[in-house]
């Protein structure tokens, strides 16, 4: 074996090592990723030759996360790993979005790229260290690669920039970024911050990109060392420069002018579809020669060259006159319009339209059962805001069935979930599911289910800390030229035919969530800068038009949204509430008409009541507090007779908690029995607390005390004590019987 370990360090110390040539060997590439006792194993094929017909980058990226890796067993019957989780597809995806842009354009061979959690500890974070060891295996490979990247995490914790910090780390910081970066620039940006400034994000990017450079630099040396700076041959694409030619010549000033008619997404998709329609029945007559075989391979080569024309009249419209295909310039923002409670059934519901996007979302209140429990290989803990996003084809007007959820659409909802989960308040005591159904979408339908998430919590009556809106920003930068225009509020096309696909979700105070993707290389500092407070000036129109609908949250909860109570009781008193088996809080459930829920936090058990009206949530809190309630001597109570017994009877004055209630304390008058009171187990009775036995803990009731004395009633001679009774005389003590006496 000739095994090769490369090691590189972090800024803080760390170290990261990538060893390759000992496992999986038969792949194009692997390598064995290790920091600390996070192992990960990348490894990546690809087919020889691309299958006929394609004209794209056929990637697929995978990353699990092995239960055995931290001693866990899998949850669920069959005790294995199932499908991927939604925290491992948004790891596929990071991935995925740094790798994509720098296979060349003309490659079309399907690549597989997986990353397998082997062990891991929990401390280091592994989703940090997946790109890098994803890069470094195909920096081990012979497969095209215009690369390498890799990737950290860049976390801001107490004002320092901390780089693929650990688990117990991330919980302190303010800042909380995933980077994907080749040596020279960035790829890819995502994360979520807590309010923060334009200046700090791109600080930010700079530490993370400045810790990227050194693996780079790594895997390049890797490189060198296996003879893999050589990249295999290949030929996916035959092309025919005269029939590009032509098609440029003959198209483009007809696309040009469509770019500039404004015309809606329909009709601007037909136009452009004309075009090219047309030039293919011109060439197909003046070239009657050609067999049906030869005109289909030469219109496969027209749809891939008008693609280019679109892209370049669309690019040069846009420099040149700074006109956008639907009309605006670069900075406008398209009409928008909002509603609130347009659907009478949910908790909160809200309609967000900007152009030709539109979301529907709604707002769901439930109580601590809803939770949802995310039991990954590593972590284990419960969600209580949700937001899910629904894309159905109908919203871009495509004949085709809908499937189950995709990865885009686990993608896109997390976006939308980070920008605005900071805004809950962190005890509130519902749990939130936001879903946003995109009924229409030419551009940016993740920031459309950021506003329109917005707008449903706040028709709720959710008390978010502050509003959140979003926005998408495009680039249009051509190689070799100075001049550059920034989108705002970028259209579908744009975010196809541009160069940088940049969304930030902000409040007033600052930003709360990113995410980039660059696809062109040289982007200044500068430009980002400039690009960011665009985005700035564009969430701040829209957060104008969204305050129009609804400026805050509603004050009172909706009629049909379950009430919730929160109370604190001692942590001694949990059990006592729950009862042996869950018997007690069951039973005040039934009762009631509630759901009660009681969990410990902080040394303390906070209780959370639930019901459809007050009045069921205060009999429950009654319940409750009589369990938690400590007795008090002097006090009067409501019991239940629990058994009779010769010399009184027991009373269960407070849940769980009986006394006795001897003959003597029943009534004033002398009785010989309990059943001559009419006493019998079941009963009701008010009684009243006149002593605690401070050696037992016992308590002493009475009944008669709340009862008229008679007027001839004589108060008995107590016995007297046995102290005041004098010392018994020497001698007297009476001999003690016999054990065979007494039988």
């Amino acid at each position: 074996m000739n095994v090769i370990t490369k090691t590189v360090a972090l800024p803080d110390g760390r170290t990261i090592s990538i060893e390759t040539g000992k496992l999986a060997k038969q792949a194009d590439g692997s390598v064995m990723l290790r920091m600390g006792n996070t192992m990960l194993l990348a490894t990546v094929c690809a087919a020889k030759d691309a299958v006929p017909g394609t004209d794209f980058m056929p990637l697929q990226v995978e990353y699990r996360e092995k239960y055995a890796a931290n001693g866990r067993f899998p949850g669920g019957f069959t005790k294995r790993e199932g499908k991927a989780s939604d925290e491992e597809i948004l790891t596929c995806r990071l991935v995925d979005r740094a790798l994509r842009p720098l296979f060349p354009s003309n490659y079309h061979a399907e690549v597989y790229v997986n990353v397998i959690l082997f062990s891991a500890d929990g401390v280091d974070m592994p989703d940090a260290l997946a790109g890098f060891a994803a890069s470094a295996a195909l920096a081990c490979s012979d497969i095209p690669f215009e690369g390498p990247i890799s990737e950290v995490r860049v976390a801001r914790i107490n004002g320092e920039f901390v780089i693929n910090p650990t688990f117990e780390q991330l919980k302190e910081a303010d800042m909380d970024l995933m980077v994907g970066a080749t040596e020279e620039n960035i790829m890819m940006v995502e994360g979520e911050m807590k309010e923060v400034s334009e200046q700090d994000l791109l600080a930010a990017l700079k530490a993370a990109h400045d810790a990227i450079k050194p693996q780079c630099q790594l895997q390049k040396e890797l490189m060198k060392e296996l003879g893999t700076d050589v990249k295999r041959e290949y030929c996916h694409e035959v092309n025919d420069e005269d029939l590009r030619a032509d098609v440029q010549k003959v198209c483009y000033q007809p696309a040009y002018d469509v770019t500039k008619q404004a015309l809606e997404k329909h009709a601007r998709a037909e136009a452009f579809e004309k075009i090219r329609e047309d030039y293919k029945e011109a060439y197909a007559a003046a070239h009657s020669d050609l067999t049906a075989e030869e005109l289909e391979e030469k219109n496969a080569l027209i749809d891939r060259y008008y693609h280019d024309v679109e892209r370049d009249a669309m690019r040069r419209c846009i420099l040149d006159e700074g006109t956008r295909l639907d009309g605006r310039h670069t900075t406008d923002i398209r009409p928008i319009w909002c509603e609130v409670s347009p659907l009478p059934g949910p908790h909160g519901s809200a309609i967000f339209t900007r152009g030709e996007t539109q979301s529907l979302s709604t707002c769901t209140l439930g109580t601590k059962l809803d939770e949802k429990l995310v039991d990954g290989a590593l972590e284990r803990y419960n969600q209580r805001f949700l937001l899910h996003y629904n894309f159905p084809p109908f919203s871009t007007g495509e004949a085709k069935a809908q499937r189950g959820v995709g990865r885009r659409e686990i993608g896109h909802g997390h976006l939308a979930w980070r920008g605005i989960k900071g805004q809950i308040p962190e005890d509130y005591p519902y749990t939130v599911r936001v879903v946003s159904d995109i009924l229409e979408s030419n551009g940016s339908s993740s920031m459309a289910t950021t506003c329109a998430g917005t707008l449903a919590l706040m028709d709720a009556g959710v008390p978010i800390k502050n509003p959140v809106a979003g926005i998408a920003m495009g680039l249009i930068k051509n190689p070799g030229e100075d001049k550059y225009a920034i989108l705002s509020d970028i259209l579908g096309d744009e975010d196809h035919l541009g160069d940088m696909d940049f969304k930030t979700t902000g409040t007033k105070n600052g930003l709360t969530a990113t995410q980039m993707d660059i696809k062109c290389d040289g982007l200044s500092y500068e430009i980002l800068e400039k690009a960011l407070m665009q985005a700035k000036a564009g969430r701040e129109h829209i957060m104008a038009e969204m305050m129009k609908t609804i400026s805050e949250p509603r004050a009172e909860l909706k009629p049909h949204v379950p009430r919730i109570e929160m109370i604190t009781i001692p942590k001694d008193f949990i059990g006592a509430v729950i009862g042996p088996g869950g018997k007690i809080i069951q039973s005040m459930q039934e009762e009631t008409g509630t759901v009660i829920t009681i969990e410990e936090v902080d040394g303390v058990g906070k209780v959370s009541i639930s019901a459809p009206d007050k009045s069921a949530i205060e009999a429950a809190l009654a319940k409750i507090k009589a369990i938690v309630a400590i007795p008090e001597v002097g006090e009067v109570y409501k019991g239940v007779v629990r058994s009779v017994m010769p010399y009184g009877c027991f009373v269960e004055f407070m849940p769980g908690k009986d006394g006795l209630l001897h003959i003597s304390e029943i009534d004033w008058r002398r009785l010989e029995t309990v059943e001559q009171a009419g006493i019998k187990e079941g009963d009701e009775i008010e009684v009243k607390l006149i002593d605690i036995d401070q050696k037992t803990g016992k308590f002493k009731l009475s009944h008669r005390v709340l009862l008229e004395k008679p007027a001839d009633y004589v108060e008995r001679p107590e016995r007297p004590r046995r102290e005041n009774r004098g010392p018994r005389p020497e001698g007297e003590r009476r001999p003690r019987p016999r054990r065979e006496d007494k039988e």
